[in-house]
């Protein structure tokens, strides 16, 4: 459906208000607005995030490796509140200049690293600890595939569907039928493979799943973007299903799910995340 009440200008005027649910923090131009240094504690990895898809790739990674045994995975995470543009003070800005979470600083060498970007973070963190991500070529390159697809189609399901089905501050046709194709289309190029192997990338558990699962998964609960279950029939995608709640048992995913986690119960809420025992008072049943 046509808006009939806006004609394009000639050349956009950034002073107009886009409306919508953060309407307040967006704006055309990038850089710090606020002096602000980050919080540092004494973990190997800094981890500076909210409990967001994007967010819970990374924080399940770290868990996943902490329940392998890796103690060198030890981290700190820290909320960063995007909806009141923390993203946007100077200390966040000088380790991802995009401002988005999540942002990494790994400090577990002589000299501090900053890795931003949720795909490029699971690389990083898989390689170093050699988990997670195959070595040998093939096998590589199929979880490499499935990794980069989701952060490919990942702005098509939240920056596009999420946002005009459940943010924009009016609701259009065209917006919205437009992104509900491509969000199922989505759904049934997973469901596809997912009928044909046990995980994503093949019969192994790899960073793809972890990537995948933290946007596929809250879709089969029915936890996102308002109905927007019911109204993409998400059901429809059993090999989907079924492989986001064998992922949801496992230990460090239930972890994961709850650091940055700001919302919903209680007992489920973690904004920061220091030691393993901070997990101790909250309850651990996700279902998917």
């Amino acid at each position: 459906m046509a808006d009939p009440t806006y004609t394009p200008p000639k050349v956009w005027n950034p002073d107009t208000s886009s409306g919508g649910r953060f309407a307040g923090i967006n704006r055309p131009t990038a850089g710090p607005r606020e002096d602000k240094d980050l919080p540092r504690g004494d973990n190997p990895f800094q981890l500076y995030s909210l409990a967001t898809p994007n967010g819970v790739k990374v924080t399940i990674l770290f868990e996943e490796l902490l329940e392998k045994g890796h103690r060198g995975a030890e981290y700190d995470a820290w909320t960063v509140n995007i909806g009141e543009g923390e993203q946007f003070t100077s200390g966040f800005v000088a380790i991802n200049p995009n401002s988005k979470i999540p942002a990494l600083v790994d400090a577990s060498g002589d000299t501090d690293i900053r890795v931003f970007e949720s795909g490029a973070i699971l690389v990083h963190l898989a390689e170093k600890f050699g988990e997670f991500l195959p070595t040998d070529p093939a096998p590589r390159a199929e979880v490499m595939s499935w990794l980069f697809w989701q952060v490919g189609t990942g702005p098509f399901i939240g920056g596009g569907f999420g946002h005009f089905y459940a943010y924009a501050p009016e609701k259009y046709q065209y917006p919205i039928d437009r992104y509900a194709m491509e969000t199922k289309r989505i759904f049934d190029v997973a469901d596809r493979q997912l009928a044909e192997t046990r995980y994503l990338a093949g019969e192994d558990y790899t960073i793809a799943d972890m990537a995948n699962f933290a946007w596929l998964a809250p879709f089969v609960a029915g936890k996102i973007y308002n109905e927007a279950s019911t109204f993409l029939a998400i059901h429809e995608y059993e090999n989907v299903a079924r492989w986001a709640r064998e992922i949801a048992k496992r230990p460090g995913v239930r972890r994961g799910r709850l650091v940055n986690k700001v919302w919903g119960d209680e007992d489920q809420q973690l904004p920061e995340r220091h030691a393993a025992s901070d997990f101790d008072a909250l309850r651990l049943d996700f279902e998917v």
